[in-house]
């Protein structure tokens, strides 16, 4: 049955909203396929603006995946701001997606992609728009499966609730695994209705369906266990890995926005995880292993992606993008082939040890020639043993002499506040290691001229990661912390005026702190807040502290818990941590000692160039970390010639 397009009457209103080109669809390589040819349809969002979410690699890539499938539908939604929202509310249009305006309630799956857990009120946003029932119990066989992925979805629990399936990891293979299974399903003529098919696609073992899992409680709020309710629900769900990159090139025909956004180029993901072993990055470790795209598959997708877009910008993405063992043929060769094409390349934030000016200049040759960013994210050597950020200060100002000495005139420096065992001298360091900086460029360039901006947020302990049993800083505390890291910048006349200095209060990461390590009873949190208006909550402009911490008071009434159990409190290696039924391959007592050695400041090495240490994904997994240098150059080889 044909499902007809929202746009007639979602036409009438955009002329009442701010900036309603992001609605309209149409974008140049966007997919729009007939209803009644494709027997699984998908919708897929992104919880946040359209200016963020169109370019999502993640959701870029899933919906040209499954889009190529043979009977397959994949269109994209993203949240509408609260102008539209009311508009909508008010005529009785649904949540649409934006390649053909059909309504979310129609499709087979409706997944959802959090790098934040602070898109969670945008998700129901979305649902109540749709006319889904917000929580999952409540939902018939008519309505879409609500699957969560990304990086947010290896702790799925507080939006258990509302969810009834999440993924965790790789999304490639796993989108058409499960579109298989509702395809059979749906052949079948729904045998057993939606607890069926949610049935089949747990006992696969790589999609966890909350509600076949009953958790207990002790007496003093803690966990005593997660156990299956069914028969063939495994005790614990696995995370999908892809590991020949190359086998998946995506995506093939990157989207052209229509209205701008906050990356406007073209980005190839060079390699998929990160073995550096920084003790707070929580994408470092379930990424795990590292898979590297062959020099070859890199020059093919740059070439054929820059075709279909256009842009003058090409982006290579991973973790640690300039750690790929061939990043320096890499840059050489796309920067001499696209020379004529004035093509730029970027890296995301640059790792000290990981620069040398060959690849600054590589990298700048065709394009401008921004500031540089590094990262060494903790303030004294100390803190950056305590989280294995293995930079000295040393190497940091070698490194940016080397810079201002060959022409950059602006560095960014990104750091943390609130890193366990961490001390107020710990971030007064922060300000010393910026007035060297400055005095080093000073020296280099025999100019003044120099500028150097600090950055920093707030910790958040992570699941999956050695500090996922650490204790979160105060809001309070982290920014008295800021304050004096602040006033002593700007009290200082030889450098004060040279250095900028932006931070995040404590307060949006007390609350992201709650969501990330929170359980099953932080729902009725979020719940309230949404019911209260929340929206958009990883915007500054729309944040509330208050509104969180009064729904808090509400939806954790009578459990015996509150906000700073979960956030401020240690937990102790006997306590059930929420997700451990959630398997990232990494082995739970290799994070404990990891979390040890951090109090005891040792620093572990990067186990691509040394001996196993035994974390556990390789075994468990069945995979190996992918090293190269391979020895091949970039597709063509010859410079392109207009």
């Amino acid at each position: 049955m044909t499902v007809e397009s929202v746009f007639p009457r979602l036409e009438a209103l955009l002329p009442h909203v701010q900036k309603p080109i992001q609605y309209v669809g149409g974008e140049l390589n966007s997919t729009v396929k007939d209803w009644d040819s494709c027997d699984v349809r998908w919708a897929l969002m992104y919880p946040d603006a359209y200016e963020v979410g169109l370019p999502n690699q993640g959701t870029m890539i899933l919906y040209e995946v499954l889009n190529e499938r043979e009977g397959v539908l994949a269109e994209r939604s993203y949240s509408v701001w609260p102008d539209l929202e009311a508009l909508m509310r008010e005529h009785g249009v649904p949540q649409f997606t934006v390649d053909a305006h059909r309504p979310i309630k129609a499709f087979d799956v409706f997944g959802l992609s959090f790098s934040t857990e602070l898109g969670y009120t945008n998700m129901l946003t979305a649902l109540d728009l749709a006319g889904i029932p917000l929580n999952a119990a409540d939902r018939t066989v008519d309505d879409p499966v609500v699957l969560a992925g990304g990086h947010a979805a290896f702790n799925p629990e507080p939006i258990a609730d509302f969810i009834d399936a999440a993924v965790v990891g790789d999304g490639e293979q796993a989108v058409l695994d499960i579109t298989d299974i509702v395809r059979a399903w749906k052949a079948e003529g729904r045998p057993g209705g939606r607890d069926e098919l949610l049935l089949r696609l747990a006992k696969t073992g790589g999609v966890y369906i909350p509600r076949f899992y009953d958790v207990e409680y002790l007496a003093d709020g803690r966990i005593a266990r997660v156990v299956p309710n069914r028969p063939g629900v495994p005790w614990r769900v696995s995370k999908h890995t892809v590991m020949d990159l190359d086998e998946w090139p995506y995506p093939k025909q990157p989207l052209v926005p229509l209205a701008e956004t906050v990356h406007e180029r073209m980005s190839v993901e060079i390699f998929r995880g990160c073995t550096r072993g920084c003790r707070f990055c929580q994408a470092g470790m379930i990424t795990r292993p590292v898979r590297e795209r062959s020099i070859t598959g890199i020059g093919e997708m740059v070439e054929k992606g820059l075709k279909a877009t256009g842009f003058e910008e090409v982006g290579l993405l991973s973790l640690s993008s300039a750690d790929h063992s061939e990043i320096a043929d890499i840059t050489k060769g796309l920067a001499d082939r696209y020379a004529e094409d004035k093509v730029g390349l970027s890296l995301p934030s640059t790792r000290v040890d990981a620069f040398n000016i060959d690849l600054a200049n590589e990298l700048s040759r065709n394009g401008r020639r921004s500031g540089l960013t590094f990262a060494p994210e903790g303030g004294s050597e100390r803190i950056r043993k305590v989280i294995n950020k293995m930079v000295s200060e040393e190497d940091l100002i070698n490194t940016v002499a080397t810079a201002y000495g060959n022409g950059w005139r602006q560095v960014k420096l990104y750091f943390m506040c609130g890193l366990p065992t961490e001390t107020d001298e710990d971030v007064l360091q922060i300000g010393e290691m910026a007035k060297n900086v400055i005095a080093k460029g000073r020296e280099v360039t025999g100019t003044n001229d120099i500028r150097c901006t600090v950055s920093i947020g707030g910790f958040v302990p992570k699941p999956h990661t050695p500090f996922q049993w650490a204790p979160q800083l105060s809001a309070e505390a982290t920014d008295e912390r800021l304050t004096k890291l602040r006033d002593s910048i700007r009290g200082d006349r030889k450098f004060g005026k040279n250095i900028g200095f932006r931070y995040h209060d404590g307060k949006p990461g007390i609350i992201e702190g709650l969501l990330s390590r929170g359980d099953r009873r932080i729902g009725a949190v979020i719940r309230a807040v949404y019911e209260d208006g929340g929206r958009f909550d990883g915007w500054r402009e729309h944040f509330s502290y208050d509104r969180w911490i009064a729904s808090a008071e509400k939806g954790l009434s009578g459990t015996g818990v509150d906000v700073d159990w979960y956030t401020t409190r240690e937990r102790s290696y006997e306590e059930v941590l929420p997700w451990d039924h959630l398997d990232s391959g990494l082995d739970k007592d290799w994070l404990w000692e990891d979390w040890q050695d951090a109090l005891e400041e040792v620093e572990v090495e990067d186990c691509r160039w040394t001996p196993c240490f035994d974390c556990g994904v390789c075994p468990q997994l069945g995979l190996d970390i992918q090293v190269g240098p391979t020895g091949k150059k970039l597709l063509p080889l010859t410079v392109v010639n207009k």
